[in-house]
């Protein structure tokens, strides 16, 4: 819609890839530490983004990957597959980054 490009294998790879979003690095730490529960990591994300982009960003950044890991474990703990829209237009996006090795 913006007309930008970026490289969303960083979500499969993480910090092994860039995406071309600004502070990703910063942000792929976050989200990181958050899946790996990783407490010490995530101290020290946080402080980097709080450094980078504020006191603000750190609360939406960890509002938008709180419910993103709610929203999933909610999908797959009760079987929610795709609707036909959204599996048909993220086919080609699932497939080039292989969603399917994992589980869920």
């Amino acid at each position: 819609m913006t007309g930008l490009t970026y490289d969303l294998h960083v979500v499969t790879e993480g910090a092994a890839s860039t995406s071309g979003v600004p502070h990703e690095a910063a942000l792929v730490a976050f989200a990181e530490a958050v899946v790996h529960d990783d407490e010490p990591a995530l101290k020290t994300a946080r402080l980097r983004l709080f450094n980078e982009l504020g006191s603000d960003a750190v609360v939406d950044v960890a509002a938008v990957v709180s419910n993103f890991e709610r929203m999933v474990r909610i999908a797959d703990a009760t079987g929610i597959p795709l609707d036909s829209f959204l599996e048909e237009n993220t086919a080609g996006i699932r497939a080039e980054l292989n969603l399917a090795r994992f589980a869920g």
